[in-house]
């Protein structure tokens, strides 16, 4: 049996595992130990398994996942978000479909400041929801403006899959971070003009509220300048030049403490719990690294990378085509899978192909798999996102999926967008 067979066969395996409900950091160290074990020998393998562990948590650029996971749980107890969405509703709010487009815009901000759409979920859900409720929004606007805007957490840095495709492919992470910006806000754009044409068609889907007082509009920004200090601090640090990726990790989660203590909204409890969960965290995102490594040492022995890259250069497809089928794939795993291991999995195998073999760039290459992946995140049947929020709201998922579809399509126009014209990331990374 050749090698390449070999590494096939353990990919598709993988999948298996996957379908069953294996946990995907044990399922990549298992098949990747066995996949070794048959190429190079037992001796080898278990070399592999003695050295993989602390080279993957030796490992530098890993410090930067704790300290902007903290940052996004204190952000998360100090109900930041909450004054965000109470500003953006100042002055949105009286329009049809206000509140949604409020939380459309709050979330995108927020987004700057947590890197996790499943943490942007819960917080808007406990927001904006209510409010929308209240003012009788329906079920498909109200849910599928707060899962629509869920993906902005990801793609407006910092986000936490940038910095796991700029581990695995070696890439830039500060490029990645300043590379999500203006397509974040393309997606912020588009989200709020299809919500105003949904409203429009029905007009009850998302009923106006009242008119806030240009004085109490002005008011409500002493609110959010915390919001506005972290942003400086973390995207002004790194665009700038003042220090690294990491650093402003560690800057921005010692201001969102440091703010949230003087703010009085943050006791020492909540910083325990906060504290406790970014370890949690950490943990399982450290050992779904390691479990990729030993897995993606296994596909390398196997040659598996440099067989598919082979067979793309020998098909003569243009390259737009096969941007098309790597984005088809995107979204069928991301039907069933959750981002970061979406990303484990397939970027050891395709930036060889899409950035070494087809030269296509790899920061931008980068904020494409990052967009697929947040499609994946609210694309039926298994959209995360979605089923997360139908458990917490307690709406028909189906009636979120409704919902979530203008959303799709603004994300889909973006992905589309940035494919025909790679500048719209590029320009301002080129820029640092």
């Amino acid at each position: 049996m050749s090698k390449e067979l070999i590494g096939l066969l353990g990919i598709i395996l993988l999948f298996v595992f996957l379908v069953a409900r294996m946990w995907i950091g044990v399922a990549m160290t298992l098949i990747g130990m066995i996949g070794i074990m048959i190429i190079r020998g037992q001796t080898q393998a278990l070399n592999v398994l003695g050295t993989q562990p602390f080279i993957t948590a030796n490992n530098y650029s890993l410090t930067v996942i704790p300290m902007f996971i903290l940052m996004g749980l204190v952000i998360s107890e100090s109900r930041m978000g909450s004054d965000l969405f109470t500003t953006a509703n100042a002055f949105l709010g009286h329009h049809r479909g206000g509140l949604a487009s409020a939380t459309t815009v709050a979330s995108g901000i927020l987004g700057a400041i947590t890197g996790s759409h499943m943490a942007g979920t819960i917080i808007m859900s406990k927001i904006a929801l209510p409010e929308m409720k209240r003012y009788h929004y329906s079920d498909e606007l109200a849910c599928g403006s707060v899962a629509g805007a869920a993906p902005l957490a990801i793609i407006i840095p910092p986000s936490i899959p940038m910095i796991m495709y700029g581990i695995i492919a070696d890439e830039n992470i500060g490029r990645l971070f300043i590379s999500g910006i203006i397509p974040g806000i393309m997606l912020v754009i588009l989200d709020v003009v299809f919500i105003s044409i949904l409203t429009r068609i029905h007009p009850d889907y998302g009923p106006a509220e009242e008119r806030t007082p240009w004085k109490d509009r002005f008011k409500s920004f002493k609110t959010v300048w915390p919001i506005v200090i972290l942003f400086i601090l973390v995207l002004g640090g790194i665009y700038g030049g003042w220090f690294t990726v990491t650093e402003s990790g560690a800057i921005g989660a010692a201001a969102a403490v440091l703010i949230g203590v003087l703010s009085r909204r943050l006791t020492w409890k909540k910083i325990v719990k906060c504290l406790v969960n970014t370890a949690l965290l950490t943990g399982t995102i450290l050992l779904l690294m390691i479990g990729t490594n030993i897995f993606t040492t296994f596909i390398t022995y196997s040659k598996v990378p440099a067989f598919l890259a082979n067979a793309v250069v020998s098909s003569g497809l243009p390259v737009g085509v096969i941007i098309v089928l790597v984005a088809i794939m995107y979204i069928i795993l991301g039907m069933f899978m959750p981002d970061n291991p979406m990303i484990m999995l397939t970027v050891p195998i395709l930036y060889p192909i899409m950035v070494t073999t087809l030269h296509l760039n790899g920061t931008w290459f980068g904020l494409f798999v990052v967009l697929m992946t947040a499609l994946g995140s609210i694309t039926p049947p298994v959209g995360m996102v979605v089923f997360l929020l139908a458990g917490l709201s307690k709406v028909d998922v189906r009636k979120i999926f409704k919902g979530v579809i203008p959303f799709i399509a603004g994300l889909i126009l973006v992905i589309v967008l940035i494919s025909l014209f790679p500048e719209i990331v590029l320009w301002l990374p080129n820029l640092m």
